[in-house]
């Protein structure tokens, strides 16, 4: 336990002092802006690269594995689709956000710092497809289910490549795109291109987390909404043993991959929720307090969760 602890006391140190420093010095949310542009548009698409395109072709190229990762997603985005509009009787832009927060981890910024932490660099491809495919998936299926929701008039061609050329210009895709060609054609990256993306690639979860503290101080949290206490589950327990179930009797991948998925799986929901739920006008106090509570939360349950894999119990 005392091995664990060590590992993630650092990764959520900065995420505390990320959340203190917003705190002390006062800033106002647009300060955050060039932070976040760093991160998004440099530091994580050469982290990608990086991963990619330093990896054997043949361990990239695994569908089987990006499919079994996001139908387990999915299983769980279904279902709590289904219960919101079945059970909870909200609607359809409601729902769909609440799946969302349940499905989507804070895998760009988390993911792949944690798991090479956790897991050394056998966890740098299945990190990097997770992140890569999910980002892409999500945000196909919650901007069409919007769309479909709000009686959007584009024709269904036009609506699947206004999607498509916002999901393929994602800079997390671009970077794993990138990667994958680098790998592909066996590219001997320049020594200065190297050194330049291992630094970018190097401060990519620094910077990171310190933005997750900076943005949760931002957004307090009044009420704790009821749809939360689901929600906070779903999202840090059933998520995560949804998908170590689905990857665990496929039976074809390596241990640290069904790990890596696992505990990408287990981390808190992404703060691109709550910009969705705005841009929707949907669910958009009850994404903040979900951000919130499960970063809060995943403290414990990752430190669970790390344990039992540690301990062999998965």
């Amino acid at each position: 336990m005392a091995e664990v602890l060590g590992m993630l006391i650092p990764f959520f140190g900065l995420i505390a002092i990320g959340y203190v420093a917003a705190l002390y010095f006062k800033q106002g949310a647009e300060a955050l802006g060039w932070l976040n542009i760093y991160v998004i548009y440099a530091a994580m698409p050469a982290l990608l690269f990086k991963l990619v395109s330093r990896a054997p072709f043949a361990d990239i190229a695994r569908v089987d594995f990006i499919l079994m990762d996001i139908g387990a997603t999915y299983l769980v985005f279904g279902a709590v689709y289904a219960a919101a509009v079945l059970w909870r009787r909200a609607s359809v832009p409601d729902a769909t956000m609440q799946a969302f927060a349940g499905a989507y981890g804070n895998i760009g910024f988390m993911g792949p710092g944690l798991s090479l932490l956790a897991f050394g660099e056998k966890a740098a491809i299945p990190v990097a497809l997770i992140v890569c495919f999910e980002n892409a998936t999500h945000f196909m299926v919650v901007p069409a289910l919007m769309a479909f929701a709000q009686g959007d008039r584009r024709s269904v061609a036009r609506l699947s490549g206004d999607i498509a050329r916002k999901v393929l210009s994602h800079p997390f895709v671009l970077g794993a795109f990138a990667g994958l060609l680098a790998a592909a054609f066996e590219w001997q990256q320049p020594r200065p291109l190297m050194q330049l993306v291992d630094g970018l690639g190097q401060s990519a979860a620094p910077v990171a987390l310190f933005s997750i503290g900076v943005t949760l101080a931002l957004k307090p949290v009044g009420r704790v909404p009821r749809d939360i206490l689901v929600a906070v589950p779903i999202k840090l327990i059933v998520h995560p043993l949804v998908v170590f179930a689905v990857l665990s009797l496929a039976g074809r991948f390596d241990p640290v991959w069904v790990h890596t998925a696992m505990l990408v799986a287990a981390l808190p929901t992404a703060a691109s929720v709550h910009v969705m739920a705005q841009v929707y006008g949907a669910w958009q106090d009850k994404a903040s307090a979900t951000i919130l509570i499960t970063t809060v939360c995943s403290v414990f349950t990752l430190t669970a969760f790390l344990y039992a894999i540690r301990a062999g119990w998965f």
